[in-house]
């Protein structure tokens, strides 16, 4: 008896330029990208969650702002070859938006010497307590087989010392179990603001390593939170961002004209920030402590110091705001 074995017809892997799919970058694929974020986490091995495309930073604009464990991401990016100018840029964004966690810079091919320079700053992030990011190059890249629909691929290239395959899922853990520590650590303070203050927030702390509170007027709200990465201070914040940064430093430079008095009513010995972050929209006042967030014996003691000096700057703070409201700054 003869056994017949049919063929099996098998496809061919085809490369097709990311153009027939995103024909422009900024258009096409950035938006494609916000939408669909959760491919890049699988290929990271990170949990990223979207929080706003084209978010500018000066004169310059990031491509895609996302978090993970509360924490910022910055994406840039870019088409055709990595270049100096992108470098530059992400390097600008990181320092924007505060970015101590995770910078992802995607294109579709990379420089020997740019994948050197990603290595170089990624020795930073490995220093003990480093508040440096991890840097990550990938490249993006579209396959189909045969009529198949097209299916997008994001290849790592370049990642922090240490990050394989394998520990990719250890890794989220990792982001996991931080954002469930700043969880713990703030809900008692959201709800003791919330329940005995009338401060509003959300019902439930976000995760994320500091929260915010209502100032009653938009885009101006108060904040308490950790220094992200290493976390061995806290801080107090009036955080001023109206989405435009002429009208921020507008704000930051009445209230600064009042600094005298302010920081006299506010009555307290440390030193106060000061911040207009002339290189990013928002502008900030801030008062710093030490303590973070590992200092797990000092949490009852931290988290009042907070409800006192977000309570203060409400107070103090506060009618200022309202004047400046009466004379349509804000």
């Amino acid at each position: 008896m003869t056994t017949q074995h049919t063929k099996q017809e098998l496809g061919k892997i085809e490369k097709v330029d990311i153009k027939g799919i995103w024909q422009t970058e900024n258009k096409d694929f950035t938006p494609w990208l916000f939408e669909n974020i959760s491919e890049l986490g699988d290929a990271l091995g990170l949990d990223l969650e979207p929080r706003e495309k084209e978010s500018p930073v000066g004169k310059y604009r990031l491509d895609v702002l996302a978090e993970v464990g509360g924490q910022p991401v910055v994406i840039e990016n870019q088409y055709g070859w990595s270049d100096h100018d992108h470098l530059g840029k992400l390097l600008t964004y990181a320092a924007g938006f505060d970015a101590t966690k995770v910078i992802v810079w995607i294109a579709e091919h990379f420089e020997e010497e740019h994948l050197a320079a990603l290595e170089l700053l990624n020795k930073r992030s490995d220093e003990e307590d480093s508040e440096f990011p991890e840097f990550f190059g990938v490249k993006i890249e579209a396959w189909k087989i045969g009529d198949s629909p097209v299916a997008p691929r994001f290849d790592v290239v370049t990642a922090p010392n240490g990050w394989t395959e394998d520990n990719k899922t250890r890794r989220q853990v990792i982001v996991s179990e931080r954002g469930e520590k700043y969880r713990e650590f703030f809900q008692p303070l959201v709800d003791t603001l919330r329940h005995d203050h009338n401060l509003h927030n959300r019902t439930n702390a976000t995760g994320r390593w500091w929260e915010s509170f209502s100032s009653s007027h938009s885009g101006l709200s108060y904040r308490s939170g950790f220094f992200t990465r290493g976390g061995k201070r806290h801080r107090t914040v009036l955080y001023i961002d109206r989405g435009d940064k002429s009208e921020n430093e507008e704000i930051f430079n009445t209230l600064h004209a009042q600094k005298q008095d302010i920081e006299s009513a506010l009555g307290e010995s440390h030193t106060w920030d000061w911040q207009r972050l002339d290189h990013r929209r928002a502008c900030r006042i801030s008062i710093v402590r030490d303590g973070g967030i590992d200092d797990e014996d000092k949490h009852d003691d931290i988290r009042k110091w907070m409800v006192d000096h977000l309570l203060k700057f409400r107070e103090v703070v506060g009618p200022r705001l309202a004047e400046l409201a009466e004379q349509g700054i804000l």
